[in-house]
Order: C-alpha cells, then sequence, then structure tokens
C-alpha cells in the first residue's frame, strides 16, 4: 500500500554525548521518545509512523503501547553514530513506500502537534512550488566566523540586534520531502525548499546535557500547565 504522508523517526539505541537519550525519562517521567511519538501519532493528515531503531528497549515499549507504530529493524551498516541521516532515511522509504514523507527526531519532546500539522499544511499548500520544507529558527544576533570576521553585520555600525538582517538555524526538528526528491538527490533537502519558521520555545534539539536541563526546565514551565 502506498501512502500520502509517513512519518519517519529514526533513533540509536547508544547516544554518545548525553547517555541512553532516547529512553531516559522527561519531564513527566516517560522516556524521552514518547513524547515526540505522541505528537505523530495525533497529528492528522499522517497515514502512519515509523520508527527506526536498533534499540530493544525502544521496540519493546512501541510494540506494548503503539502497536499501530511501524518498527524497522536497523541493519547493522546502518548503526554507526557516523552514517549520514539521509543513508537511514533512503532505507526506510525502500521499506515504506508512500508519496511523501514527514522526518523528525526523539530528540524534540517541545515541538506540538499544532506546529507540526501547520507545517504538513504549509507544504501541501506550497507544493509543488516548493519541493520540500524543513523548519528553521529565527537568529538575530551578531555572528562572527573563526578568524574574527564578521558575518551579518558592520562593526563600525553598531546596529541593535533586532534590526539585523534576520539569518536562520536549520533546526532538525521537521523536514517534508517526497520520495522521488530523496532517491534522486539522494537528500531530504530539495532544489526549492521551503523554511519553515518555529517558535524557538518549541525547536530545543536534545544534542547536549544542557540541551536536557534547558527542555526539562521548558517543559515544566509551559507545557505542565496546559495539562
Amino acid at each position: 500500500m502506498k501512502h500520502k504522508l509517513v512519518a519517519l523517526m529514526p533513533m540509536r539505541h547508544s547516544s554518545e554525548r548525553v547517555k541512553g537519550k532516547n529512553y531516559r525519562p522527561f519531564g513527566n517521567g516517560r522516556p524521552l521518545f514518547q513524547h515526540m511519538l505522541d505528537v505523530l501519532t495525533a497529528t492528522e493528515g499522517i497515514d502512519k509512523v515509523v520508527i527506526d531503531t536498533d534499540s530493544t528497549i525502544v521496540q519493546e515499549i512501541c510494540r506494548r503501547d503503539y502497536p499501530q507504530v511501524q518498527l524497522i529493524d536497523r541493519p547493522d551498516h546502518l548503526r554507526a553514530g557516523t552514517t549520514p541521516m539521509n543513508n537511514v532515511l533512503l532505507h526506510d522509504i525502500s521499506i515504506v513506500d508512500s508519496e511523501f514523507y514527514l522526518q523528525t527526531h526523539s530528540t524534540n519532546p517541545l515541538l506540538s502537534k499544532e506546529t507540526v500539522r501547520a507545517a504538513v499544511d504549509t507544504f501541501f499548500s506550497n507544493y509543488p512550488i516548493y519541493d520540500s520544507l524543513f523548519s528553521v529558527t529565527r537568529v538575530q544576533t551578531r555572528l562572527w566566523d573563526p578568524l574574527a570576521r564578521a558575518v551579518n553585520h558592520n562593526p563600525a555600525i553598531l546596529l541593535r540586534t533586532q534590526d539585523l538582517p534576520p539569518l536562520f538555524e536549520e533546526n532538525s526538528c521537521i523536514y517534508i520531502f517526497s520520495k522521488d526528491n530523496l532517491v534522486v538527490r539522494q537528500n531530504r533537502i530539495g532544489m526549492r525548499p521551503y523554511m519553515f519558521e518555529m517558535d524557538p520555545f518549541e525547536a530545543v534539539d536534545i544534542d547536549e546535557e544542557i540541551n536536557f536541563r534547558v527542555a526539562e526546565a521548558i517543559y515544566h514551565g509551559t507545557k505542565e500547565k496546559k495539562q
């Protein structure tokens, strides 16, 4: 069966900088990955959710609590931390057929279903003018390169940071792309991508221990109030 939109959430069992982060208790004590998985399974417009993992812990929780989620056992040759994500995605789309895919990470626990849905709607309302979508966070601060050269400002003209021309950081929260685009370009970002700007509070990505602590602080300060 070919789907319209499949959500992919790849995750490895091991993590170099934050040990066991994908299944580490987060926020209300549930494993980190479940927060994002709950968002994906509740978002309208997503036909199927797929998890690619080598983690028996993640697989056991999914089989018990998320029988509707399809599991892909990641093969040995794709398990190294240095494996490019595009290689993992190419493997996944060879197993689960769909016209389009949405890829996110378990390490974005503050991302809301409303934002994911808005990204999906934005992509389809602008396709094929834009052939892909990726989420970004606005950056308006004075940036310098390693040689102390100004990147986005003139040091002789001290503009307020809010008056600087904005730059946009790829925040790794949401990618939407077609199967054809990934196969042909070997990349989830196409030739004409749409940059989907997100609330920075939702865009926290857990890559270091400090990110984990910041995300939990935001969770307790905002998410719990909504529950």
